[in-house]
C-alpha cells in the first residue's frame, strides 16, 4: 500500500452512468486487488434513482462481471462490494447534499468527489456540496472532460468550479496521462542521456502523433456533432501529449513543476489562423465504406444523423513550436475516425546522416525512428540499420526493431489502466497528471483560432470511405514537406 494513503471516501457522482460501470468500478477493483486501497477506505455512489442498497449492490456486481478484464476473484469482489454505499441525490436540489454528510468523515478521510456527469451539472453540485459543508481542505473534486466547447464556455466552468473549491483542490482529468506509455515519456525523456542530449532540432526531422479510431459515433451523434475532433479529440488528448513530447525538463517531479513546463509549450504554438488554415489544417468526415471486411454507414447516414451535418469527424495538422528547442521542427498531428486500425502512437524521426558510405547496400539511408506505442499494445520500439550476419559479400544493411513491449517486458506485473492510476493519484493528492486551469484555456485559446478559420472559409470537410486512413488531402500536407505519414 502506498505511503501516506489515507482512507478515502471515494464519490462518484453519476454511480449508474456508463464511465462509472465500464471503468470507474473496474478500476477500483483492481486497485482494491493490488493492496492501493486503504482498509477504510470506501466507495460512495450518488444518483437520482431512488433504490435500495442492495440494488446497487447487485448493479454494482454486474459491472465488474462485465466489464473486468479478467474474471473477478470472489475473495476480492466481496471485499470491493463490501466498501460500497449508494446515496439518493437530486443533484439539482441542495437540501439533499446533506444526505452525502451524513456518510462521510471529513476528519480522518480524504474526499474524493468524481464527477462522472455532464458539465452542466458541475454548478448543481459544488453548491450542493457547499451547502452540506463538504468543502474543507481533504476535499477533492475530479472534472471530466469536455471542460467546455470553446474558452469562454471553459472559463465559465472554471469560473463555477473555483467558486466553491481552491485550485489545490481540482482535478481536471485526461485519461490518456494516465497511460503507461505516456507516463514513460517522462523516464525516457529525462532518465537516458540517450534521448536528452539528442531531443532538439539539432538532432530531429520531426514528430508525429497519430490517435487512429476503428470505431464511428456509437450512437453519441447529438455529443459529438456539436463538438467534432477538433474539440473531442485534439483539444484535450493530443495536445497533452504533445506537450510532454516538447516540454522543458522540470525542475522536479512535483504537479506544478511539470504543468508549467507544459504551459510554456502552449504559449509557444504558433497560431493557426484565417491566414494560413488552408496550408496547415485538413478536416475530413467518413463516408461509407468497410472496417474488417463488414459494410458500415457514412458519418452523416449514422442513426438519428443530420445529412447535411459539416461536423469533421478526422482532424490532420501541422503544428509548429516557435523556441529555442524546436525551431524549424514541424510536429504533425492526425486523429479520426472509422480510420483503418486503432492506433495511438508517437513517431520521432531523427535526421539523415549527411554522408552516405554503405551506398552499396543503401543509396539513401532512412531515417532513424523513435516510436511510442500508446495503444492498443504499449511499449516502445527503435527502428534502426543493422549489418546482415554473413562473410564474403560486403556489408548488407537491414532494418531492425528494438522492442519493448510492456507487456512482454513486465510480464509479472499487472500493468495499470489509466483511470486506475488516475483515481489512485486524486486519493493520494497528486497533481502532476492532471491538468491545470490556465493550461486547459491556453489550450482552447489557439483552438477557437482554427474554429474560427474554418468557420470562415465555409468549406465542408474532405470525404474519406470509412477503413481508410483518412482524406487524400492529409498525404497532400506532408508531401508539400517532402515527408509521409508512418503507416
Amino acid at each position: 500500500m502506498p505511503q501516506n494513503n489515507l482512507p478515502c471516501d471515494f464519490t462518484i457522482f453519476g454511480v449508474l452512468g456508463d464511465l462509472s460501470r465500464r471503468k470507474l468500478i473496474p478500476s477500483l477493483y483492481e486497485l482494491d486487488k493490488a493492496g492501493h486501497l486503504h482498509p477504510e477506505t470506501r466507495i460512495i455512489g450518488v444518483a437520482r434513482h431512488d433504490i435500495t442498497q442492495a440494488d446497487f449492490i447487485e448493479q454494482m456486481d454486474a459491472a465488474l462481471q462485465k466489464f473486468c478484464k479478467n474474471e473477478p476473484e470472489p475473495e476480492v469482489k466481496e471485499r470491493l462490494l463490501k466498501r460500497l454505499f449508494y446515496v439518493l441525490i437530486n443533484i439539482d436540489k441542495p437540501e439533499e447534499y446533506t444526505n452525502l454528510a451524513e456518510v462521510t468523515d471529513q476528519e480522518n478521510r480524504n474526499l474524493v468527489n468524481y464527477f462522472s456527469v455532464a458539465p452542466f451539472l458541475f454548478d448543481d453540485i459544488c453548491k450542493g456540496l457547499n451547502h452540506a459543508g463538504l468543502t474543507g481542505k481533504n476535499t477533492r473534486v475530479v472534472l471530466e472532460k469536455p471542460i467546455g466547447h470553446d474558452l469562454a464556455s471553459s472559463q465559465q466552468i472554471n469560473d463555477t468550479v473555483s467558486a466553491v473549491f481552491t485550485e489545490e483542490q481540482i482535478y481536471r482529468i485526461d485519461h490518456y496521462l494516465g497511460k503507461e506509455t505516456v507516463m514513460n515519456l517522462l523516464a525516457l525523456r529525462f532518465a537516458n542521456s540517450i534521448f536528452t542530449t539528442n531531443w532538439d532540432h539539432n538532432t530531429i526531422d520531426h514528430v508525429q502523433i497519430t490517435v487512429a479510431e476503428e470505431v464511428g459515433i456509437e450512437g453519441r451523434w447529438g455529443y459529438f456533432d456539436g463538438s467534432g475532433q477538433l474539440r473531442d479529440m485534439v483539444q484535450n488528448h493530443l495536445m497533452q501529449i504533445l506537450t510532454l513530447v516538447a516540454m522543458e525538463p522540470p525542475v522536479n517531479m512535483d504537479g506544478d513543476s511539470i504543468r508549467n513546463e507544459k504551459l510554456k509549450v502552449l504559449k509557444a504554438l504558433r497560431p493557426i489562423t484565417r491566414e494560413n488554415a488552408d496550408q496547415v489544417t485538413v478536416r475530413g468526415q467518413y463516408a461509407a465504406g468497410f472496417i474488417k471486411g463488414s459494410p458500415v454507414p457514412g458519418y452523416t447516414e449514422e442513426e438519428d444523423g443530420n445529412p447535411t451535418s459539416t461536423t469533421e469527424s478526422f482532424v490532420a495538422l501541422k503544428v509548429d513550436i516557435d523556441n529555442w528547442r524546436w525551431a524549424g521542427v514541424p510536429f504533425y498531428l492526425r486523429t479520426g475516425k472509422r480510420m483503418t486500425t486503432k492506433r495511438s502512437e508517437v513517431v520521432i524521426y531523427f535526421k539523415q546522416l549527411p554522408h552516405n558510405i554503405f551506398k552499396d547496400s543503401y543509396r539513401n539511408l532512412p531515417q532513424n525512428k523513435l516510436v511510442i506505442r500508446l495503444q492498443p499494445d504499449e511499449g516502445v520500439e527503435i527502428e534502426m540499420l543493422n549489418k546482415v550476419p554473413g562473410i564474403g559479400k560486403g556489408i548488407k544493411l537491414q532494418k531492425t526493431l528494438l522492442d519493448l513491449s510492456f507487456s512482454d517486458a513486465f510480464r509479472d506485473g499487472h500493468v495499470a489502466n489509466a483511470y486506475e492510476r488516475l483515481i489512485l493519484e486524486t486519493m493520494l493528492g497528486n497533481q502532476s497528471l492532471f491538468i491545470r486551469r490556465d493550461e486547459v484555456e491556453r489550450s482552447w485559446s489557439w483552438i477557437d483560432s482554427i474554429l474560427d478559420a474554418w468557420q470562415s472559409c465555409n468549406e465542408p470537410p474532405k470525404q474519406y470511405p470509412a477503413g481508410s486512413l483518412g482524406p487524400v488531402a492529409s498525404v497532400a500536407l506532408l508531401a508539400r514537406d517532402g515527408r509521409e505519414w508512418e503507416e
